[in-house]
């Protein structure tokens, strides 16, 4: 199963409160945290939703 890694590239300060609940819904709290997720549907949704804040490589 092939999983995505995920990294926090800018600030989460002044964003909507529900981009901040999807960062750390992902383990994404600070610029430059990491976490690698599973490639599922969920996953890429919050991707979709919150994309222009991260930096995403696949993994496998």
């Amino acid at each position: 199963m092939a999983n995505v890694k995920i990294t926090l590239a800018k600030s989460l300060n002044g964003r909507l409160a529900k981009h901040k609940a999807t960062a750390e819904a992902l383990g994404l709290k600070k610029i430059g945290d990491t976490t690698v997720q599973p490639d599922n549907e969920a996953t890429r949704g919050k991707i979709a939703l919150i994309g222009y804040l991260l930096n995403v490589t696949e993994e496998k």
